[in-house]
């Protein structure tokens, strides 16, 4: 084929292989050692297929939806109501372990190994602080050996907003 060694300049008992089909680099030293182990992680962290996981935790649910990096196109939503059966349980730290579960599972069958997380409390003029779920399932998804990006939190915060319910004194236990 046609070939060309070309030496580095950095080290002059290094070469570089160019071919039509591949870039090869064959270090001598560990300086050289070293720069082909950072090409290597390079390609590897290229050939990383992500996904945005969505995780919303009320008080009430968690959702955990996944989409691709766009948003717009859902790849899996598991609720914790979808794996409990008491209507009391669908929040728990639990119910969203084991949707965190499920959710990396399909991801792995689907050829996804790496997410950015993105947690939601209710937000808006309710609470800000996510749900008793949301922990938990972000500890069920990096368990699971899906490789973690970004963690960010969405949740709706008003720059000013309607009144919240309670009335003037505010609610009297």
């Amino acid at each position: 084929g046609r070939e060309t060694l070309v030496r580095r300049a950095s080290c002059s008992l290094c070469f570089i292989l160019f071919s039509p089909f591949s870039l090869l680099i064959i270090p001598i030293s560990f300086w050289d050692l070293r720069f082909l182990h950072i090409l290597k992680t390079h390609k590897m962290a290229a050939e990383l297929k992500f996904g945005v996981v969505h995780i919303f935790a009320s008080f009430n649910d968690t959702f955990i939806h996944v989409t691709d990096m766009s948003g717009r196109e859902t790849l899996v939503r598991v609720t914790g109501g979808m794996k409990v059966k008491a209507d009391r349980d669908e929040s728990s730290p639990y119910a969203a372990m084991l949707a965190a579960q499920d959710v990396a599972a399909r991801l792995q069958e689907l050829g996804i190994d790496a997410v950015h997380i993105k947690m939601r409390g209710v937000g808006g003029n309710r609470t800000k602080t996510p749900g008793p779920g949301a922990q938990s399932a972000l500890r069920a998804l990096a368990r699971s050996g899906i490789k973690i990006g970004r963690i960010e939190d969405v949740t709706p915060i008003p720059t000013d907003s309607t009144r919240r319910k309670g009335g003037r004194r505010g609610r009297r236990l």
